[in-house]
């Protein structure tokens, strides 16, 4: 490995020229800022990064934990955003996946943390609360998409509550009155709070809140496609359906279509995810609330870079973002 003495003999200049190149000094001439990245290039030297982290005490990196994100398939918004969002800053991410395994999770807290991480991003697959790792407070923390139960940690989630009204608001808007929820399970944050702006929605239309009108499922088409049913036989078919996410939509279709009815002529249908591998192979293709994964992966590092990172966070500072989900229209509604 060159050193960077070699460096400057080959670009005809000191070491500490080398280093001042190497370091992004805007002050160097850039005639000579050229022959010195000839040299480095020629020569194929890289800085020693240990050796620069002790001088500056930064180490530029970015832990990156998460139970199961990293398989499913809105992983790649999520890690695409907070990378797009690292790469500006100068900074890498690292990124582990611990399967939902406690002991997995320490581990790879610790594992970061000897890495010297200037801070850490806590992602869960679904918007949920969570209680976080204590060895983890020793950096600042981002969370996303889940929030911590004394509200003691930044975080950036989905607006569930304006993406159930607006997704409610749509199918009033084009005339619907009668639209069954057919939604996750009735616990879930996601699901508690789209189901709050499903009724705001129909209270502001001046629609009467109907309890039998709302149903609930696991989040799989199955469940979907049994609820569907279930509405279609008790009474006359509505002419709306909200469901939970795009699979139990999936399910809801194929309830829809064994009663000769049709999408959208005769029952409308919206739902929430914007999964794309289901909304746009659904026919006709579904319309639904996209979540917005790549804006909350890009949230949390800024976050996380004007928070300072290395540094603490004060009760005061903590901020809770909540980003919209966009409508997503194709041709079910």
């Amino acid at each position: 490995m060159p050193t960077i003495k070699e460096v400057a003999e080959a670009a005809g200049v000191s070491f500490k020229t080398v280093s001042r190149v190497i370091n992004g000094d805007a002050n160097v001439r850039p005639e000579t800022r050229a022959k010195v990245m000839d040299a480095v290039a020629r020569l194929g030297y890289r800085p020693n990064q240990i050796a620069r982290q002790m001088r500056t005490q930064r180490s530029h990196l970015i832990g990156f934990i998460s139970d199961e994100i990293v398989t499913t398939p809105f992983a790649f918004n999520i890690i695409k955003g907070a990378q797009q969002e690292a790469w500006r800053h100068g900074l890498m991410l690292l990124v582990v996946n611990t399967a939902s395994d406690r002991e997995h999770e320490d581990e790879a807290v610790e594992m970061l943390l000897m890495r010297q991480v200037e801070g850490v991003i806590y992602a869960t697959m679904r918007h949920m609360i969570i209680e976080l790792p204590p060895m983890l407070r020793e950096v600042p923390v981002m969370l996303l998409n889940c929030r911590s139960a004394d509200g003691s940690l930044a975080s950036v989630v989905p607006d569930e509550v304006d993406a159930g009204f607006k997704a409610t608001e749509i199918l009033l808007k084009k005339g619907h009155r009668r639209i069954p929820f057919i939604n996750l399970e009735p616990t879930a944050v996601a699901a508690v709070g789209r189901l709050q702006g499903y009724r705001q929605a129909l209270e502001a239309a001046g629609i009467e809140f109907d309890p039998a009108l709302i149903r609930n499922t696991y989040g799989n088409s199955a469940d979907g496609y049994a609820q569907a049913r279930a509405l279609l036989a008790e009474g006359p078919p509505p002419t709306a359906i909200v469901c939970g996410n795009d699979a139990v939509a999936a399910g809801v279709y194929e309830g829809i279509k064994e009663r000769g009815l049709r999408i959208p002529q005769d029952i409308a249908v919206i739902s929430f995810d914007n999964l794309e591998l289901i909304a746009t192979m659904l026919k006709p293709a579904l319309s639904t609330m996209a979540l917005p994964h790549l804006e909350m992966g890009e949230w949390a590092v800024r976050h996380l870079m004007q928070s300072g990172l290395r540094s603490s966070t004060k009760p005061d500072q903590v901020e809770h973002a909540m980003l919209p989900c966009p409508y997503i229209e194709r041709e079910s509604v």
